[in-house]
């Protein structure tokens, strides 16, 4: 088998692991982070804490050991806009808001039955498209152009210095994860299920950067996502005859076929549409602004707030500080209007 075909079939097995774990513990940054402002008995923000405690070691044994060639994935390229990575950032945020979850909680959403889920899915990755190469495509250009800048570093220092703040970002997620109240009744569910959503963003480090490793045709390694990656699914549909598959798409595809077959096991499927017409103006919205916004930084919640800062990256520390903003807007606005 070919390189490409072991990271498509790795890509394809990774997704269905995502999204079976993800239907059962319903893990969700989001949840997390709505549970939390409304003081709320939830897992969810330590869930996601505990996964990217094992993403963040996992991904540095990788790293030290030379498996995978980290420094060339796209979280730590030399050169980031100062603008557009934060105004995407609070875009996706708010639109995450307004959808009730990212683009790969409506995955697992729509495979449990949420018609209103493809809804969302189907704006995210059109407008992704219309940014990445559209009619968007030129001015995004023009601004990243503008407000380029080449920081020293974009990752704490090799040696020492490294393994010390990968060492302390791990033990501090840890502690939070597991001294932080939640609901106890799925507590073990919850915490087992993000070990595992943690250790399959390693995979996908491995599945790209090892597994599908091509001395003929050299790529940067990568891992989990579900902004572009939806986009390329919807065209890959589409255009299939003139375009090759990726390992996002197939990790889209497995996300939504191992949601379903889970629902349907748990007896949880059950279709569901939209009960009113503003419902349906903030899924559309909702998807529209996090397609622009996870362009335009780079990634989505999972994108950059587990593959990205599992490579102790300082830009996608600053993605995920503006998607929190922006959802955080989204929340007060909200709560004022009501």
């Amino acid at each position: 088998m070919t390189p490409t075909a072991l990271t498509l079939w790795a890509g394809l097995i990774i997704g269905l692991l995502f999204g079976s774990i993800s239907q059962i513990t319903g893990f969700c940054f989001y949840r997390g982070l709505r549970a939390h402002w409304a003081s709320q008995p939830s897992n969810q923000l330590q869930a996601f804490a505990l996964a990217l405690a094992v993403a963040v070691l996992g991904t540095y044994l990788i790293d030290i050991t030379h498996l995978v060639p980290i420094q060339d994935s796209l979280y730590l390229q030399r050169q980031v806009s100062w603008l557009l990575l934060p105004l995407g950032g609070m875009l996706f945020g708010y639109g995450m808001g307004l959808a009730n979850g990212c683009g790969a909680r409506a995955l697992v959403l729509l495979g449990q039955g949420n018609l209103r889920s493809l809804v969302v899915l189907i704006c995210l990755g059109v407008s992704a498209y219309v940014v990445m190469t559209g009619l968007l495509a030129p001015l995004r250009l023009y601004l990243s152009q503008l407000s380029l800048i080449t920081p020293a570093a974009m990752t704490p220092a090799t040696g020492f210095g490294r393994t010390f703040v990968m060492g302390s970002v791990v033990i501090a997620l840890l502690l939070f994860a597991f001294t932080s109240r939640g609901n106890r009744s799925s507590r073990i569910r919850d915490m087992c299920g993000a070990t595992l959503i943690g250790v399959l963003v390693v995979a996908g480090w491995l599945a790209t950067g090892w597994l599908g490793a091509d001395p003929f045709e050299t790529l940067p390694p990568t891992s989990l996502s579900f902004v572009a990656p939806v986009g390329d699914t919807l065209q890959y549909a589409m255009l299939s005859t003139g375009l090759s598959l990726r390992f996002g798409t197939t990790v889209v595809i497995g996300v939504g076929v191992g949601a379903f077959i889970t629902s349907l096991i748990r007896k949880q499927f059950i279709l569901t549409g939209f009960e009113s017409v503003p419902q349906m103006k903030q899924a559309i919205g909702g998807g529209i602004l996090m397609g622009i916004g996870g362009v335009l930084a780079l990634g989505c919640t999972i994108g950059q707030g587990l593959s990205g800062l599992s490579t102790l990256s300082y830009s996608s520390l600053v993605s995920m500080l503006a998607i929190i903003i922006g959802a955080k807007l989204h929340a007060t606005l909200h709560i004022r209007t009501h």
